[in-house]
């Protein structure tokens, strides 16, 4: 059976970032995903996983500023000692959080750099993080984004990615393949994942159209997860989309996969869920 991650980025967005921890364990959920932990102490979200029994699967390196429109650095080629110090800052909070795997976004060059520079200055990065990563015990991965959403993001196929890894001759990269993302660039959903199966690290899921809960768009969701379990599939799914109305309203697809973590909690069918008051 899949298992599910929360991204705390998106879900759960009804309450403060500190109370979603809560939220999503009540939910049903047992693991959790954020984008970007860094506005947070560390301490404060250890303590918050600690007390609702709940595994972070993943986070992001720092990414630039966001707030500003970026979507990575590592692929420009000014910016290689701040993409170092963001590694760092990166492994830091995995190391206090038991994190096993963080993801890197590439990034969108800058108009005045050739591809060929670009490329080679992504995988010099890579190359990089991975080797730091490793001393850790911790995956790199990388993640393709459409370019409908993202103009201009450097990887925007899986076949793109996974060829960047076999390049960067390193053991400690993994793909990590958002379902949304790729069903917008090149579709063929199931056969690509059996492809790339052995790359794969970790999987995102949302809806297309609009990015929202699986059901609400063209995705046969039910036949992709069954999918993932055929052909062995191991890893977390990350629940990455953004509620048509609210996360709890959100959950109903959620339902079948849900396990209860305590005596009193809901029923693994789904049952009351709550959010923290």
């Amino acid at each position: 059976m899949p298992k599910f991650a929360a991204n705390l980025s998106l879900l759960f967005s009804e309450v403060p970032f500190l109370d979603r921890f809560e939220a999503a364990q009540a939910a049903g959920f047992s693991a959790v995903e954020i984008q970007f932990p860094y506005e947070h102490a560390v301490g404060e979200i250890k303590k918050r996983l600690k007390q609702h029994r709940l595994e972070l699967v993943l986070h992001n390196l720092p990414a630039g500023d966001w707030a500003a429109g970026e979507r990575g650095i590592a692929c420009h080629p000014g910016r290689r000692d701040e993409f170092r110090k963001s590694v760092a800052m990166a492994v830091a909070y995995a190391r206090e959080l038991g994190v096993r795997q963080l993801n890197c976004l590439a990034g969108i060059p800058p108009e005045d750099v050739a591809v060929d520079t670009a490329y080679a200055v992504l995988r010099e990065n890579l190359r990089h993080a991975a080797d730091i990563l490793s001393a850790d015990g911790i995956r790199l991965l990388i993640e393709p984004i459409n370019t409908h959403d993202v103009p201009g993001f450097f990887l925007c196929h899986s076949a793109q990615a996974v060829a960047l890894i076999k390049a960067c001759e390193h053991d400690n990269i993994f793909l990590q393949y958002d379902v949304y993302h790729m069903q917008r660039m090149e579709g063929d959903l199931a056969n690509t994942l059996s492809r790339h199966l052995p790359y794969l690290g970790h999987i995102q899921i949302a809806d297309n159209p609009g990015r929202h809960e699986p059901g609400s768009g063209e995705i046969n969701y039910p036949f992709l997860f069954a999918h993932l379990d055929r052909i062995g599939y191991q890893g977390w799914i990350g629940c990455e989309y953004l509620p048509k109305v609210t996360t709890l309203a959100s959950l109903d697809w959620f339902a079948p996969y849900c396990r209860p973590h305590s005596a009193g909690n809901h029923e693994a069918t789904g049952g009351a869920r709550r959010m923290p008051s």
